[in-house]
């Protein structure tokens, strides 16, 4: 997986390439935790993201309880695949997709 950031003032814009699984997510997690500090706006851009695991969901749902506290979390571009796996795990109810 690749991720690609790019911080305009206190708005954080992510897109991800690939996949979202077990092996990538702990990388994702650890770029996150380095780089919320002071961001109030959090962007996800998925469209060249292929597959998200348990493991995936678990780090955005730790983002978006982390945003929550200080601003706003955004996912947009989400495919039809993964926009299947975050209705059946009641994510499409919890995350803010656009």
């Amino acid at each position: 997986m690749e991720i690609i950031k790019n911080l305009d003032g206190n708005k954080l814009a992510i897109a991800l390439v690939g996949r979202l699984d077990t092996i990538t997510a702990p990388e994702l997690d650890k770029e996150l935790k380095v780089s919320l500090d002071g961001v109030s706006e959090l962007a996800f851009d998925f469209t060249q993201l292929e597959y998200i695991s348990s493991a995936g969901l678990r780090v955005l749902l730790a983002a978006q309880k982390a945003m929550n506290k200080v601003g706003t979390m955004t996912i947009s571009n989400v495919n039809e695949s993964i926009m299947e796996v975050f209705e059946m795990t009641g994510f499409a109810d919890i995350l803010t997709i656009i």
